[in-house]
């Protein structure tokens, strides 16, 4: 099915030179002069190999026809990450490096779309928004709200993010997953 590249998203499968390839990073960059793009990382779903490509905005890709399922990660282990399909129950392993920079985000029973192709699973793809607890920023100083700049801050899940002035540690904030950056505080 062919797809405009400016909308191309993290986990979706790809054919690239003939095969299936899975999308890891995925950004939309507009430069002050020229034409916007998309820089975008790929993973081969065979050789298990990366690249990095360019394409227009106005440029097509094929995606590919895959067959999503909603399963529910387990754990992981020394073999990878482990899932459960809700429907049928059956579990499965993948790779720990599949979701790339957003590994992180996955928790202990949190339920996420797996794409498959011919009954093998090649890709997953987290809800695009999860809450996470601010573990450590910089203390709020008066007066400082007004501008709108970001301050750092580590979430529970280890990640590094800029978190608004008025956020102090301990709070509950929402992040999106796929360019792990704040969204709002959690209600």
């Amino acid at each position: 099915m062919k797809q405009l590249a400016g909308s191309i998203r993290i986990g979706w499968v790809i054919e690239y030179k003939g095969k299936p390839w899975t999308i890891t990073k995925a950004q939309h960059i507009k430069p002050g002069k020229g034409g916007a793009f998309m820089q975008v990382e790929m993973k081969s779903v065979e050789e298990g190999t990366k690249t990095n490509e360019r394409y227009r905005t106005e440029d097509t890709v094929e995606k590919m026809m895959v067959e999503d399922k909603d399963c529910q990660f387990l754990f992981e282990d020394g073999t990878g990450l482990n899932f459960m399909e809700n429907e049928t129950f059956e579990q499965f392993s993948m790779p720990a490096d599949i979701l790339g920079d957003s590994r992180p985000f996955l928790t202990e029973g949190m339920v996420v779309r797996i794409s498959h192709i011919n009954d093998r699973p090649i890709s997953v793809q987290l809800p695009q928004q999860v809450v996470c607890t601010v573990v450590e920023t910089e203390p709020v100083i008066k007066g400082q709200t007004v501008t709108s700049s970001y301050k750092p801050a580590v979430l529970d899940n280890g990640m590094r993010i800029g978190v608004p002035p008025f956020i102090a540690a301990g709070e509950k904030i929402v992040v999106g997953t796929e360019e792990a950056n704040y969204v709002e505080r959690a209600k």
